[in-house]
Parts: structure tokens; sequence; C-alpha cells
């Protein structure tokens, strides 16, 4: 497997980024109003890593560290863990816990990362 290959996590991502726009996705940013910015290794955390932001103050999505100062909250993941996080199958505290994320900045902008932020999957 190259390091080319398509991150599962990439596809969510994309639908994230739909949800936003709608009211729904409104209604998340107003209530959250902080900045992420997720680290995405394919294998191994802090190898390859893709990095997105989701500007839930903006209520955008996007590949690339975030510019407009430092992230709320930054969070490493494999692929495989980020989405069993991020469709509610593996409890974020355990996640973290056990090593499968690991986390930098505020750990109170980081409790409020949870499942319910993402779009339910359509098709995955």
């Amino acid at each position: 497997m190259g390091s080319n290959d398509e991150l599962k996590s990439e596809a969510l991502l994309e639908q994230m980024k739909q949800h936003l726009t709608t009211d729904a996705g409104k209604a998340i940013v107003k209530k959250i109003g902080l900045v992420y910015q997720i680290n995405i290794a394919p294998k191994k955390i802090g190898f390859n890593e893709v990095i997105y932001t989701i500007d839930l103050k903006k209520g955008e999505v996007k590949k690339g560290a975030y510019e407009g100062g430092k992230a709320d909250a930054v969070f490493s993941f494999k692929d495989d863990d980020f989405m069993k996080i991020a469709l509610g199958k593996m409890n974020p505290q355990i996640a973290f816990m056990r090593g499968a994320m690991k986390i930098k900045g505020s750990m109170s902008a980081a409790t409020k990362f949870t499942p319910d932020i993402f779009p339910k999957p359509s098709k995955m």
C-alpha cells in the first residue's frame, strides 16, 4: 500500500463539508464554535499524516493546517480509529486512554469533539 492511498476518513470529511451547510450543521457550528485540527495517519500516528481543519466557527472543513492562528484542539488518529470514533463505534475517552487518539491543546475544547458533530453516514 502506497502512502497515496485515499484515507477512508476523506469521504466522511467531504460529507461533513456538505453537512455544515445544512440547518443541522449550522446548529453545530453555533453550539460548538471551536476549531479542530485533525491529523490522520494511514497506519501509524505521526507517519504520513494528512492534516484537516474542521472549523466550527465558520462551518468549514478543509485539507491543511488551520491558518487563522492556533486550533483549539489538535487530534491525531489512525484512519481506522478516526472512522470508528466519528461513526460512534469507539468511545473517544477510551480511544484516548488506549493511545488510539492523541490530543494537544484545550481539553475542554477536546471534550466537545464527539460523534454528534459528524453527519450520519449515508453509505459507508
